[in-house]
């Protein structure tokens, strides 16, 4: 005889607890429980039915046969990118992203260039058949072998898909689905899970593709377990503001390929076009002769990209100095002022700091902490630097510049976008050929050098 009870399980790490705790013993996130209904049973299993044996199943590796063909081209250079190439026979991928940001938007459109030569599954439980029909048509999508269907069973879409057998699957969202046995509504963290393994267990059985739609709740995270991003083999976010046309792609995880690549679109009327060229859109409209701005150059995995580093200082008005920064680490830019202040005596306790990076872009690596301090120096000293310079670079707290990586990549990528002058480390000067660009290359050790150059 089943008896039905509550417990709180943890939002995070799936750690379960017969009573609400407000810190998770186990992971240590804070508000993260979530009651929930269980259903156990008081039937034992007898020792025949606990005991498997699985030796028969073991493989050796060179038995393990690999097609050559073990992906799919999706017909969007920048997903293939992301996705390292393709998506991966029987893998399963999450999409995420805030609502209105374009998930439905892309699948649907690889699905034009899918359905030449697969056949492809969309299973729907938001929207009727109808709508799915209307936003098709608006979106140019017209592929015989695309097959809607509009369910919440979590089981009979397994199933149908079992059956069926289609090249690729699309799930449509994660949060509608449910499993009739489980008293907990749609969405929960049980259905959610358990609907995701149901999933996982369907692709790799039957070597079909799958991608799942995951909503995300206000904190920006997918919404339900976080088992659930340990349980897929892909994990993509789709960053950007709704209002805004820019979309980034990227990769929090992916078994099959890195997770540093990024991938650009622009929304448009009739749906998502790919952006070839980021460093270009991110620099369109940039200021002529206006103080506390500079160009960064960063890597997002191997393509180097170009942002706008805006910097603005003001007096304040307040008692403590207002900080604020907008895809720029915090705590980076602190450590940045505290650096110009003590090793060159530029004294901010009095004004107020704002740092914005243009176009929604974030920089996240070190080589954007030169450029950051070039566009305070300039704000504070209200001298505009040329619009043909460049630079990159970390800082140390000695206020030296230190080396970075890929640096024959930046200086390429600076060249190809008409830069002329660009300042790099000391330290990387020797793995540069400085006869091979026509662009001026001017390394600087310390950041009084590098201010002496823009001068």
């Amino acid at each position: 005889m089943a008896k039905s009870r509550y417990i709180y399980t943890c939002n995070q790490c799936g750690y379960e607890s017969s009573k609400w705790n407000g810190k998770c013993p186990s992971c240590g996130a804070w508000n993260s429980f979530e009651e929930e209904e269980t259903v156990t049973s008081n039937k034992t299993k007898t020792s025949s039915q606990q005991i498997v044996d699985l030796s028969e199943k073991i493989l050796e590796l060179e038995e393990i046969g690999v097609d050559d063909d073990v992906r799919y081209d999706t017909g969007v250079g920048e997903l293939n990118r992301v996705l390292g190439g393709g998506l991966v026979k029987g893998s399963i991928v999450l999409l995420g992203g805030e609502p209105g940001i374009g998930k439905s938007t892309i699948l649907l459109q690889i699905c034009q260039y899918l359905g030449d030569d697969h056949s492809i599954l969309y299973v729907s439980g938001e929207e009727s058949a109808r709508q799915i029909k209307l936003r098709a048509q608006r979106l140019g999508v017209d592929t015989e072998n695309l097959y809607i269907l509009t369910s919440t069973d979590a089981e009979a879409v397994a199933s149908t898909i079992a059956s069926s057998a289609p090249d690729i699957a699309i799930i449509d969202s994660i949060q509608t689905m449910s499993i009739n046995s489980i008293t907990s509504s749609p969405g929960s963290i049980t259905q959610v899970r358990e609907c995701t393994n149901l999933f996982m267990h369907t692709a790799k059985s039957q070597e079909i593709p799958m991608v799942i739609v995951g909503h995300v709740n206000k904190d920006g995270a997918i919404a339900g377990p976080k088992v659930m991003e340990h349980i897929v083999d892909a994990v993509l976010y789709f960053e950007g503001e709704r209002h805004q046309s820019y979309r980034i792609l990227r990769a929090v995880k992916n078994r099959f390929g890195s997770t540093n690549e990024i991938g650009v679109f622009e929304m448009r009327d009739k749906g998502l076009a790919e952006v070839a060229n980021p460093s270009q859109m991110l620099l369109s409209g940039r200021p002529h002769n206006v103080s506390g701005t500079c160009v960064a150059c960063v890597m997002e995995g191997s393509r180097p990209i170009l942002a706008e580093v805006q910097a603005l200082a003001s007096k304040t008005s307040y008692s403590a100095p207002r900080r604020m920064t907008t895809g720029f680490d915090f705590n980076r830019l602190s450590i940045i002022i505290a650096v110009l202040e003590k090793r060159l005596g530029i004294f901010m306790g009095s004004l107020d700091v704002y740092l914005n990076i243009v176009g929604g872009f974030r920089l996240d690596e070190p080589a954007g902490d030169l450029p950051v301090a070039l566009a305070l120096y300039s704000g504070i000293m209200d001298k505009p630097i040329s619009e043909d310079v460049i630079a990159f670079g970390e800082i140390g707290l000695g206020g030296e510049i230190r080396s970075v990586s890929h640096i024959t990549q930046r200086i390429n990528e600076a060249e190809r976008m008409g830069f002329s002058t660009c300042i790099i480390p000391k330290q990387s000067e020797s793995a540069v050929n400085i006869s091979e660009h026509k662009i001026k290359i001017l390394p600087a050790s310390t950041l009084k050098q590098a201010f002496s150059i823009i001068k």
